[in-house]
């Protein structure tokens, strides 16, 4: 076999690819898996997963590693869960876990292995890191509604709202489920109509209720993990009363949104709660300083937690506010049900 050999027949498949082509294709063109195995043992080719090769002997960009895989799983392949997560913008690039995606129900697509980077019996020089992963691997899904979750692009994947779906119904218990919703929706800025709308289409395996629960927490106003802890750690766990969330107030003209208010309760108490990332920001210190005064003269009370204090002391949070609460003429109805009662009093 010349050095020529199949160069032309090669070349139309890489027309619109990176460097990838499948052995299905080399057979469409004529050319034999023999042929394949000398150029596979010379180091001139690489098998990247199963009837994948890439035409090089170098490592692959992270685009080859994802077409690689959506070769791998057929024409009607999509990425999905992390993968398509991390193609949105929603989680970041891990290059060390495994491609996934979703394929439909009935293909015989399995689990790749990753795959190391070796030389061939016939290779005139050696691979550079012969360790190191050539390709993660693939996970592999399966969906009946595949026809309706995924989006047609040059990587083709599942939609925003699916991925963050198969994110949480991925996830090792319930409430790492509600979290991850909760966590993706916010993040990702996606609408809770869109999200509710895709959990009565498709209905999940598992955790329907506790993402069920996290659509209607988002809806009432819940925009960030922080915010969640809150709600359920502190107001909840304690039986304080429900606060409203991103309520409307007027500073220098502008209308801005506070995190908690306790008016409906009878009470002029605002809770602020201050991610470290936003609240960083020059522009929202002075705003929120700005907002601070505004409530000082309109004669309201207000506490501020941060991430580390609803976290890691949700109790201790349900003591404080409590406090103010019951100075404003707050009465409680119903008893604390946390532990905590007998240490707080």
């Amino acid at each position: 076999m010349g050095d020529d050999f199949g160069k032309s027949d090669i070349q139309k498949l890489f027309d619109d690819r990176t460097g990838l082509v499948t052995q299905a294709e080399l057979t469409d063109a004529g050319i034999g898996r023999g042929a394949v195995r000398h150029l596979l043992d010379t180091g001139r080719w690489q098998r990247v997963l199963q009837g994948v090769y890439a035409v090089s002997s170098g490592p692959l960009t992270r685009t080859m590693v994802l077409e690689a895989a959506l070769l791998y799983g057929g024409g009607a392949a999509m990425l999905s869960h992390r993968t398509a997560a991390e193609i949105w913008g929603m989680l970041p690039v891990d290059d060390t876990a495994p491609v996934h995606i979703t394929v439909p129900v009935g293909k015989s697509a399995l689990p790749q292995r990753a795959t190391v980077r070796v030389a061939g019996p016939k290779a005139k020089l050696p691979v550079s890191k012969p360790s190191a992963s050539l390709h993660p691997g693939v996970a592999v899904h399966r969906s009946r509604a595949h026809a309706h979750i995924g989006v047609d692009a040059r990587l083709p994947r599942t939609t925003k709202v699916d991925t963050a779906l198969d994110l949480a119904t991925a996830q090792p218990s319930p409430r790492e489920a509600y979290l991850s919703l909760i966590s993706t929706v916010t993040n990702a800025g996606l609408r809770v109509h869109d999200v509710r709308r895709r959990l009565e289409e498709r209905p999940p395996f598992r955790y329907r209720g506790p993402l069920a629960e996290a659509v209607m927490l988002l809806a009432d106003g819940v925009q960030s993990v922080l915010e969640y802890h809150y709600a359920i750690d502190v107001e909840r766990a304690h039986a304080l009363p429900v606060a409203t969330r991103q309520a409307p107030t007027v500073v220098d003209g502008r209308t801005l949104y506070e995190d908690c208010t306790y008016d409906g309760a009878g009470c002029p108490l605002t809770v602020r709660l201050d991610g470290r990332w936003a609240h960083s920001m020059a522009e929202v210190v002075f705003r929120d300083r700005r907002r601070d005064n505004a409530a000082e003269l309109a004669g309201r009370a207000r506490l501020v937690f941060g991430y580390q204090e609803v976290a890691s002391s949700p109790c201790q949070v349900a003591r404080e506010v409590e406090t103010v609460l019951t100075r404003l003429g707050w009465v409680r109805d119903a008893p604390n049900p946390c532990e905590c009662r007998a240490r707080f009093r």
